[in-house]
């Protein structure tokens, strides 16, 4: 029998197997190198549905030159002669990626160990998950913790999970511990990245990061996102040079970046021209040049969505923003339709100088920001465009009250620079 790393049953070759555990484990690390590994999975043996049903979401979520319908089409046909499960498990693919997440999780409930569809389901840096609420991931989660024991991928699943929840010494905890048994970890540097920002850690958050994306994660394929969280410390403390210095070195997109470079490049140009003092700060042609334009129109998740609303609004792009709006407001997912295309429209506002009723539009969609998916971090995004909307507006008071909130839940000196902009009269109380 072929089994992957967590023990279940593949319907291939010995090789194939080794191939596809081998994508699933740099999938887990996020280290570079799964696509290949899967593509090779298939090649060593066409007939394995579980090979063609990996290549399928790795297209669908990681924007990879992946022949999607056809992939989804040969795990079908191959599933036929596979096991219970694995028919269960490209079924789930194939719902998932029509829109359904319910057979997904469905199937994990079996299938609890079935490492590669929890990853899938969970929204994490890998993927934007299929659950509708936070709850939903973190139950979900809970519910296989059983399964897992000690393993280090999943300890790293659950450190991300608990700074969701804002208990981050726990996170911490979780995240060093996983680290101490699997260096590279992905899912628990993530965690742990997260835990420093979101308590205001910049200094040790910074230093730490920047040693692992020197070493250890130097071989991770989304380290353009830990640059970015490197950059996120750096515009928290307001050294503006050394965003620079981060983007020139790390996060100027290059012609293989694909989806990153609009979620991360793309979003940090935005936060930094949005930052008072920033000068002479990059433009966003770059970043457009080097994802597909049919992202831009028709962005596959409300999370792309947004990051689509943030590069076009970066370049002062009406015309693409009135696209992108069309589009997700046409979505049959609601999440598009009521969240993300809202966003867009407030986005064109803001550009076309309709500053209060971009403020307002942002607003009103703030309970619901959580629908977009990605992590809180990622959203503020919103909430900055939203302070700045309000101070173009000339409704200081407003943009004073949000910026305070912003501080009392974590302090840092550019959210002291934001407050000044809105109020240069009248400082924080302490």
């Amino acid at each position: 029998m072929v089994a992957d790393r967590y023990g279940l049953e593949l319907t291939a070759s010995h090789e194939a197997g080794l191939a596809f555990d081998d994508g699933l484990d740099r999938l887990l690390r996020l280290a570079d190198g799964a696509v290949p590994a899967f593509a090779r999975a298939i090649a060593l043996d066409p007939t394995f549905a579980l090979g063609h049903a990996a290549l399928a979401l790795l297209g669908h979520e990681f924007c990879a030159p992946v022949d999607i319908a056809a992939r989804l089409r040969d795990a079908a046909l191959h599933a036929r002669r596979s096991t219970e499960r694995e028919r269960s498990h490209v079924h789930a693919v194939v719902s998932h990626l029509a829109g359904d997440p319910a057979p997904l999780l469905r199937h994990l409930e079996t299938y609890p160990r079935d490492a590669l569809l929890l990853s899938v389901a969970v929204p994490t840096i890998a993927f934007s998950g299929v659950t509708r609420v936070p709850q939903q991931a973190w139950d979900l989660v809970e519910r296989c913790r059983p399964s897992y024991g000690d393993d280090w991928w999943f300890t790293g699943l659950l450190a991300f999970m608990r700074q969701e929840q804002g208990r981050f010494d726990e996170a911490m905890s979780l995240s060093v511990r996983s680290l101490a048994l699997q260096p590279d970890a992905g899912h628990s540097a993530h965690a742990r990245a997260h835990a420093h920002y979101e308590t205001a850690d910049h200094g040790a958050g910074l230093a730490w990061i920047d040693d692992w994306i020197d070493g250890a994660g130097s071989g991770a394929d989304s380290l353009l996102h830990f640059s970015w969280h490197a950059a996120l410390h750096e515009l928290s403390v307001g050294d503006l040079d050394a965003v620079r210095r981060r983007y020139e070195t790390q996060l100027r997109p290059g012609p293989d970046t694909g989806c990153r470079a609009l979620v991360d490049s793309g979003s940090l140009l935005w936060r930094w021209a949005l930052t008072p003092g920033a000068s002479a700060v990059p433009g966003v042609c770059e970043v457009l040049a080097a994802v597909d334009a049919e992202l831009l129109r028709c962005p596959p998740t409300p999370f792309m969505a947004l990051h689509a609303a943030v590069a076009l609004a970066a370049a002062e792009d009406c015309t693409g923003l009135a696209v992108l709006e069309r589009s997700c407001a046409l979505s049959p997912d609601p999440d598009q339709s009521e969240v993300a295309a809202p966003v867009a429209r407030a986005m064109r506002r803001l550009v076309r100088g309709e500053a209060s009723a971009a403020a307002d539009d942002l607003g009103r969609l703030t309970p619901q920001l959580w629908r977009l998916g990605g992590s809180d971090a990622q959203r503020e995004v919103v909430e900055e465009t939203r302070i700045c909307a309000l101070v173009r507006a000339g409704r200081y008071a407003e943009a004073v009250s949000l910026v305070d909130r912003r501080m009392d839940r974590r302090h840092c000196r550019r959210d002291e620079w934001l407050r000044r902009a809105a109020d240069p009269v009248r400082p924080r109380r302490a």
